[in-house]
């Protein structure tokens, strides 16, 4: 047997005006966990890509088993044994969780000349690898009536299902809440103990901990080094990952709060199951957090006073006077802006630049003659953004597509800075990020509050509504269950006290 199930040799990749990878190693040994650490842009995902057929590799060599490969595409790299579970689900949520697992490769069965999907095999085969990761569901069940987390082992008994030797987890925990993970966690110790290999790229230091084996560390698109994960130490990671040390990674607080600017009362969804009978306010200069467990209902909440969903009752005013927001631009012209949860599916433009992106929010104020745009200025504003927030791109014009998560997240912040905003909405505002670009957006939201501008934070990650939270707000199943404004109560035994008071 080879000393490793998968080995990846001197991958080199490069893109127009950026080299990615230079010359990476990774070595993955057999029924492991092997964690792939670094910050945003480090090369982690492009590595993977790379492994994953998706990218072709400028230099490098794959080894599976000892025995050099070539992988063309994913569907090549899926015949070969490796499986990637990627961080943005794309679910086809109106068919069946057996259509979702066997989609682009039907069972089918043959009538003379004609072919036709094979529905029972699919089901039944559907059935026994569900089973096998011990999942209770109904494969002819729409995959759409699961939850986030439970798509997400879809996703993982898909990949199984093609006896992967090799599975890749993209930040699989980021939409989890701590029960899914712990089901995930087990799954991939059973597959373990099959022998199963399998990578996993996440920024939460407590899940590294608790599932790898070893932990390899990227920076810069080169190759740190790889350490067994009981012989390296959380800040030694973040030392190796940043390559400088993060002692305070929550900036000390010197914002001065004013009055309030934002008033919102018993405000409820037309849906019942949703929000009901909210009333808090928010103040200049002020970070407040609305924390609670998944389900708690506070995106919804904070989508309807965006617009985004419709109200049945209740008033929101802003500077002491009532709006009424049917739409997001009304609460745009209101001074509200809002950061949502989901940067890839309802955040960012892939398609277009970080131009585009950036000053899709203001093009209606730089117009010449009413209908030319006027570029020398639009640039002006994207430069001084890129420069200011520190966005790490080749240029302006580089798609969005093509940046790491935390910079993505730097130019949403970007965006709606140029509109200028009295309140800003940030809805998990560090989802996906590493622990360095974490702390340049703590850093950009402190300033924000310096200049006396409203900030209010949805978070799951509890160090992290304590850490930058002037005050907090808990939900849990649409109501507010508890206001805490006491720095010495600011705890995570008070927080989940409010948080499961059903």
């Amino acid at each position: 047997m080879a000393e490793y199930k998968l080995e990846l040799k001197n991958v080199s990749k490069s893109f127009p005006g950026v080299k990615a990878l230079d010359h990476v190693q990774l070595a993955v040994r057999p029924g492991s966990v092997h964690a792939l650490m670094g910050e945003n842009g480090a090369g982690k995902s492009t590595l993977m890509k790379c492994l994953f057929g998706i990218y072709k590799m400028d230099e490098g060599e794959i080894f599976l088993d000892g025995v050099k490969v070539e992988i063309k595409d994913p569907d090549d790299a899926m015949k070969k044994g490796v499986a990637m579970v990627h961080q943005e689900l794309q679910p086809v949520p109106a068919r069946s969780i057996a259509e979702n697992m066997y989609l682009g490769r039907f069972p089918v069965k043959k009538y003379g000349p004609l072919q036709v999907i094979d529905h029972d095999k699919m089901y039944e085969d559907s059935k026994y690898w569900l089973k096998e990761l011990g999942l209770d569901f109904d494969p002819k069940a729409l995959l759409g009536t699961l939850s986030i987390g439970q798509m997400q082992c879809v996703e993982i008994a898909k990949a199984v299902s093609h006896d992967a030797k090799v599975i890749i987890f993209d930040e699989p925990t980021s939409s989890l809440s701590d029960k899914e993970v712990d089901f995930l966690f087990r799954i991939m110790n059973d597959l373990r103990d099959k022998g199963v290999s399998m990578i996993y790229i996440s920024h939460k230091m407590d899940e590294i901990k608790q599932i790898a084996d070893d932990i390899t560390i990227m920076r810069d698109g080169t190759y740190i080094g790889t350490w067994g994960a009981d012989e390296i130490s959380t800040d030694d990671i973040i030392t190796k990952m940043v390559g400088r040390e993060l002692t305070n990674v929550y900036p000390e607080h010197h914002h001065e709060i004013g009055e309030v600017v934002l008033e919102c009362e018993n405000i409820s969804s037309i849906h019942e199951r949703s929000f009901q009978d909210v009333t808090f306010n928010l103040r200049k200069g002020e970070i407040l957090g609305f924390g609670g467990l998944v389900g708690a209902q506070r995106t919804e909440l904070m989508e309807g006073i965006f617009g985004i969903r419709h109200l049945s009752q209740g008033t929101i005013k802003v500077h002491g006077k009532e709006v009424r927001v049917r739409k997001p631009k009304d609460a745009m012209d209101a001074g509200i802006g809002m950061i949502t949860e989901d940067r890839r599916g309802s955040g960012i433009f892939g398609c277009l630049s970080i131009k585009d992106n950036v000053g899709i929010s203001v093009y209606n104020k730089f117009l010449k003659a009413g209908f030319i745009l006027d570029h020398p200025a639009i640039n002006k504003v994207v430069d001084d953004s890129i420069e200011k927030l520190r966005i790490k791109t080749p240029s302006k014009e580089t798609l969005i597509a093509n940046l790491s998560g935390g910079n993505q997240q730097k130019v949403i912040v970007s965006r709606w800075l140029a509109n200028d905003p009295d309140i800003l909405i940030m809805d998990e505002p560090t989802r996906g990020i590493d622990v360095g670009a974490k702390h340049e957006i703590y850093e950009i939201m402190e300033d924000l509050a310096q200049q006396g501008k409203a900030i209010i934070m949805i978070s799951s990650e509890m160090p992290e509504l304590l850490g930058m939270a002037d005050r907090v707000y808990v939900m849990c199943d649409g109501h507010l269950r508890g206001e805490i404004t006491d720095p010495a109560d600011m705890t995570q035994e008070k927080v989940m006290s409010y948080a499961t008071q059903f």
